[in-house]
């Protein structure tokens, strides 16, 4: 099913007649395209995508279920876009109230006459938990990438390497394997490595440094996201107590994890076994989030989160310790709920990994 057709479901449930979408997320979970700005109108009857003369091309090439119109300069983009409503007979169209400013609506509704802009709810977030098995080949193709990333790495962790070598080898690893950067890739270090989401720096490894890696690829417009600490040369007793046990909470609620269940449960069960060792309160985060056309796309697996895990999601699994002065572990990875269990859409070790000096 499509996201046009499941959107046309949700917008009759709901009682809405018109949409415009603007958001570049939703634009690009509707229809393909990737550019910067795409608008879309979306009725029962009708949809168009609208877009500017820089796009003309490109359009054609990745909106294919809809017509598209274009407009350039000196023609107004809200007035092109309330003009397009208007000739498909649309008097009150509902905008994204989630991720429309109040400048934004107060803008676009001057320049839209005789069209009135009414707040709709975020429909989208939830609409784009479910992935489509096409959405779900692209994620599996961005954590293979992931995966090739990470065995590529490991293998220039020495001391001497500063944190900022790392992370771009990374990038540049991913983009030339056709994808993009998901995100900025978090490489840290030693003591640094208690930053959950540190810049890696100018900092070289040591031998006994915890190596706290956290990127993704993007790839066709979905992410993936993936976490390993490695240590270098050797490891104390203490890291690798720290170590198991993250470990162990992140085995369990992979285990845990299934259709039906409560996300705010799986996220108590770890904190639980992270409790056993003393190191819950060194577990600032939620446990997981959403994974999509945005890294932190919609749902979250933390302790105030009403979600209900359901087939077609895919969530990150990411428990850690975080200790200042010591360092910390994370271990992270990419989890498709199924209708009669998971899959595990990353794969790359997360046994302890004491990595060999050269």
């Amino acid at each position: 099913m499509s996201a046009l057709v499941r959107l046309r479901e949700r917008m009759e449930a709901d009682r809405i007649a018109a949409v415009l979408v603007s958001d570049p997320v939703n634009v690009g979970w509707l229809t393909g395209f990737s550019g910067t700005f795409g608008r879309v109108i979306v009725t029962q009857a009708d949809a168009i995508f609208v877009t500017d003369s820089r796009y003309v091309i490109q359009a054609k090439e990745e909106v294919t279920e809809m017509p598209s119109a274009t407009f350039a300069t000196p023609t107004d983009g809200d007035v092109f876009v309330g003009e397009q409503a208007k000739a498909l007979g649309v008097t009150q169209l509902g905008f994204e109230s989630a991720t429309t400013t109040y400048s934004q609506w107060k803008r676009t509704s001057e320049k839209m006459e005789g069209v009135e802009l009414l707040p709709i709810p975020d429909i989208f977030s939830e609409l784009r938990m479910k992935k489509s098995d096409e959405e779900v080949a692209k994620i599996r193709v961005a954590c293979g990438i992931a995966d090739a990333a990470y065995d590529h790495i490991t293998r220039m962790i020495q001391p001497g390497v500063t944190e900022m070598d790392i992370c771009l080898d990374l990038e540049f690893f991913m983009r030339r394997q056709g994808a993009d950067v998901a995100f900025p890739s978090i490489v840290v270090s030693g003591e640094r490595s208690a930053r959950p989401h540190g810049k890696p720096s100018e900092k070289k490894l040591e031998i006994g440094d915890f190596v706290t890696m956290d990127f993704g690829a993007r790839y066709e417009g979905y992410n993936s996201d993936i976490t390993r600490t490695v240590v270098v040369g050797e490891a104390s007793p203490r890291h690798q107590e720290i170590y198991a046990a993250v470990l162990e909470a992140q085995l369990w609620s992979i285990d845990a994890i299934r259709a039906g269940k409560m996300a705010r449960d799986i996220d108590a069960g770890s904190r639980a076994i992270l409790d056993k060792f003393g190191l819950a309160k060194y577990f600032g985060h939620g446990l997981g989030h959403g994974l999509g056309r945005v890294v932190h796309d919609g749902g979250r697996l933390s302790g105030s989160s009403n979600d209900v895990i359901s087939p077609g999601q895919i969530w990150t699994i990411e428990p850690g310790v975080y200790i200042e002065g010591l360092g910390g572990v994370r271990i992270e990875d990419d989890v498709l709920i199924t209708e009669d269990g998971i899959e595990i859409l990353t794969h790359s070790p997360k046994e302890l990994t004491i990595l060999p000096l050269a």
